[in-house]
């Protein structure tokens, strides 16, 4: 039996990169899993390699209909809902986010799927799960906790994230619902959204890749499967004692 055994998990922006290695995660771990993303081919690539009970909701995280709908067929299909990761989010646009040059428009861009987008997951998990408890795992990032003078409306955004999952751990606990929740930070990870890192704070991003992965203690960068093992735990019952925490994963970089 695996750790989420007869567990049933939501993981938003599950088509690629670090939601697709969660979702394979929690599935090797016995959930059933709804991969859900705006990308419709890629999200029913994951559930095709998956096979089972695995199901793909084509989904826009900042549509509070859609998280409705997602909810809704989810309980059709499996009866519950235990898992909420909240992982779907947007570096930017491509437009400047130094203070000085950013867009308002970028800065809403970016707040609509990385802040409203969670906190919207958040409130229908609530009320999918309070009946009987479950994990809420937030995808936040390091770029939550440190400066990032290149990267300011993605940095507040995940500085968002941080703070609200704190809230809604409180929140679920003066309830009490039995609902956990918990922010993930991952440093930098070898995904398309991490090439797109270097391109934005380096002017060299092949030399800036070097730069960093030597400072990284562990030596290396960090892979989507280090992130999902991290999420994996959160989203189980070994992680019971663990709520309203930021989980760092990021090779030692923060501590640097």
């Amino acid at each position: 039996m695996g750790r989420l055994a007869e567990k049933v998990a939501i993981v938003t922006g599950g088509g690629s990169g670090i939601g697709k290695a969660t979702a394979k995660k929690l599935a090797e771990e016995g959930a059933s899993v709804v991969v859900t993303d705006v990308n419709a081919n890629a999200g029913h690539a994951v559930v095709d390699e998956f096979g089972g009970s695995a199901l793909f909701i084509s989904h826009d995280v900042t549509d509070e209909g859609e998280w409705e709908r997602v909810m809704k067929e989810t309980l059709d299909r499996f009866g519950k809902v235990d898992v909420l990761v909240n992982n779907a989010g947007i570096l930017g646009t491509g437009a400047p986010q130094n203070p000085e040059d950013l867009s308002l428009d970028e800065v809403r861009a970016i707040s609509r799927v990385n802040v409203d987008g969670v906190l919207l997951g958040c409130k229908h998990a609530i009320k999918a799960m309070k009946g009987h408890g479950g994990s809420i795992v937030n995808l936040s990032s390091i770029a939550g906790i440190y400066a990032v003078p290149s990267l300011v409306p993605y940095g507040a955004s995940k500085g968002a994230v941080r703070q609200l999952t704190k809230s809604v751990a409180a929140y679920c606990g003066n309830q009490k619902y039995g609902i956990r929740c918990n922010s993930v930070h991952p440093g930098i990870i070898e995904t398309a959204m991490g090439d797109t890192v270097f391109n934005f704070v380096f002017d060299d991003p092949d030399k800036g890749r070097e730069e960093r992965r030597q400072a990284i203690p562990v030596g290396r960068l960090g892979q989507p499967e280090d992130i999902a093992n991290a999420i994996c735990y959160l989203a189980s019952d070994e992680a019971g004692f663990v709520n309203g925490a930021e989980l760092v994963v990021d090779g030692g970089q923060l501590i640097q």
